[in-house]
Parts: structure tokens; C-alpha cells; sequence
């Protein structure tokens, strides 16, 4: 294992959670007279979230620009209207919204373990918004030295370009950079960049993601006897 020195970090679903989606959709369903059982919008939101991820999807060019990501997800989740008629517009609105997602609990800890490490961390997210402003909300800005966000770079993963870009801006060659993320397909790519890669693993909502693990790898990395 080659030494770490820079970690990147995906944003959605790695650090930070958005609302519990199936409860979107049993109360959304419920304000419209539709009896929705638990099992049913969990299964739901499971295969519409999974066909997100989709290299079809990735390839709508969603994370681009504010009026494509609205506009592509909106079709996406209104593949359910049909069971739930105007679905695909309220979990839009209720749950894609950046601003009404959270850390994980151990977001914060994990930033700033690998910070007194002396660490680079960066951002490299699909995303239509500027994330910077939900860092510095959620107290978190401090351990954050560059963000490599789609909208603003013009380049969406799982494109390596993205990869290589985050980290020019660390100042990090990339076969010391670990990339971190939740979606093989998206943080997956960072491997074609040449980036160390360790994808997480599925999480109970309202849970710790399993970020402790990240600064193992690193440490691990590290460690004497190590490639310098």
C-alpha cells in the first residue's frame, strides 16, 4: 500500500444523509389518500435510488446544471406516479434538496482525526450546487481544502477527469490519494485515475456510516515498513 496523504470524499451518502426517504413517501402517499405499507416505499425508494446510480442515468448529464438535475431525478422518481400520483415531484423537493441533508454522525470525527493527521481532504461530488455553504453550515468548512464539484468543473463522475482535477487542487499526486464513496460506479472511476480507492458498505439510516475505518486505512498506510 503506497502512503496516503490526501483523502477525497464523495458527499451524498458518504458524509452526508439526506432525509429518510421512505417516510417521504408513506407520508406524502398518506396526505393523498393512498394506503402505502412500510415494505412498499422502502422497496420503492431502494429500486428508484438504485437506478439512480445506473451509468444510463449518470449519463443524463444531471449534475451539470440546477435545471437538468431537477429535471432529470423528477423523471426518474415519477416512474412511480402511477402508484402514487405526483411522487416523483415531492421526493424531489423533500428529499434532493441539499439543504435538508445532514452529516453522519461520524462525519465530523473522521475530518478531523484525518486532519490532526495532517491530511489534504477534498471534496469530488455530482452535484448541481455549490456545497460549500452546507460545509460551513454544518460546521465542517474548517477541515476542507478544495472541492471538486460537477457543476462548476463541467465534468460529472465516474469521468477520471474529475479525479485528476481534485487532486491538482490538493497538490496531491493521485497514487496518494484515497478516494472514498458509496456508489461503484461514480467513486469507482477514481481507480481509472489512478487514485486509491475504498468504497463503504450499506448503512441503517440515522446510523454511523463506518467512516472509522477510512482513517485505519490511512494509518495503515502509514505505517512503518510502508512504501514512502
Amino acid at each position: 500500500m503506497t502512503r496516503i496523504d490526501a483523502v477525497l470524499f464523495d458527499w451524498g451518502d458518504t458524509l452526508f444523509e439526506s432525509p429518510h426517504a421512505p417516510t417521504v413517501i408513506r407520508t406524502y402517499a398518506r396526505e393523498r389518500g393512498v394506503a402505502l405499507e412500510d415494505r412498499d416505499a422502502q422497496e420503492m425508494w431502494d429500486e428508484l435510488w438504485d437506478a439512480g446510480k445506473t451509468r444510463e442515468e449518470h449519463a443524463k448529464g444531471r449534475d451539470l446544471s440546477a435545471e437538468a438535475h431537477r429535471r432529470v431525478w423528477t423523471e426518474l422518481f415519477s416512474r412511480k406516479d402511477p402508484l402514487v400520483p405526483g411522487i416523483g415531484r415531492a421526493l424531489y423537493e423533500r428529499v434532493m434538496a441539499p439543504g435538508k441533508w445532514q452529516p453522519y454522525p461520524d462525519t465530523e470525527p473522521t475530518l478531523r482525526a484525518l486532519k490532526a493527521r495532517g491530511l489534504q481532504i477534498g471534496i469530488v461530488s455530482n452535484h448541481a450546487w455549490d456545497l460549500r455553504p452546507h460545509f460551513r453550515d454544518a460546521g465542517l468548512a474548517e477541515f476542507i481544502d478544495a472541492y471538486a464539484i460537477s457543476y462548476d468543473i463541467g465534468v460529472a463522475k465516474p469521468s477520471p477527469l474529475i479525479f485528476t482535477e481534485a487532486c491538482r487542487r490538493l497538490g496531491v499526486p493521485a497514487a496518494r490519494t484515497l478516494m472514498v464513496g458509496d456508489d461503484a460506479v461514480s467513486d469507482g472511476a477514481a481507480a481509472d485515475a489512478g487514485l486509491q480507492l475504498y468504497l463503504l458498505g450499506p448503512y441503517r439510516h440515522g446510523s454511523t456510516r463506518g467512516l472509522a475505518r477510512v482513517v485505519e486505512i490511512v494509518d495503515a498506510s502509514r505505517a512503518p515498513g510502508q512504501p514512502s
